[in-house]
């Protein structure tokens, strides 16, 4: 299980440490793709299957699951921990989600969420004065 927010750095390689409290459900591999709202998203191997399965039985006769599936599957990539604990993020997915040299990393229970500080935190701002609409919704939903 994956939670909590914490602020990390990107090298020049594109190398990222992984909060040490994660990095032993990632030992056997993890994937990393293109998030929702410009962040980047990074999946054990076992529940990356669970969606990677669930989006290629979308019906490839709709144009937004065919444009969905796209972006999660196709920019997705494989990546492990080295010995210290760090990642490697393509270039091409750093540019995607604006990541520069200070991100912070969010747990959400069955994935991790990289962003770039900035972009972070003008969202969680947003979202947090959104707070009260946001609960009331959910709470139609029986959240």
């Amino acid at each position: 299980m994956f939670i909590g927010q914490y602020n990390h750095s990107v090298d020049e390689k594109g190398r990222m440490a992984v909060p040490v409290k994660y990095r032993k459900e990632l030992t056997k591999g993890a994937v990393v793709t293109k998030g929702l709202d410009d962040c980047l998203v990074l999946y054990t191997v076992k529940e990356w299957e669970k969606l990677a399965e669930k989006l290629s039985n979308l019906s490839i006769t709709q144009a937004n699951t065919r444009a969905f599936a796209r972006l999660m599957l196709a920019g997705a990539m494989d990546v492990s921990l080295d010995k210290q604990g760090r990642i490697i993020l393509p270039d091409y997915l750093r540019a995607y989600a604006h990541l520069g040299k200070k991100v912070v990393v969010a747990g959400l229970y069955n994935r991790i969420e990289v962003w770039s500080e900035e972009v972070w935190q003008t969202y969680k701002s947003k979202t947090e004065k959104q707070s009260g609409e946001i609960a009331e919704q959910l709470g139609q939903l029986g959240v």
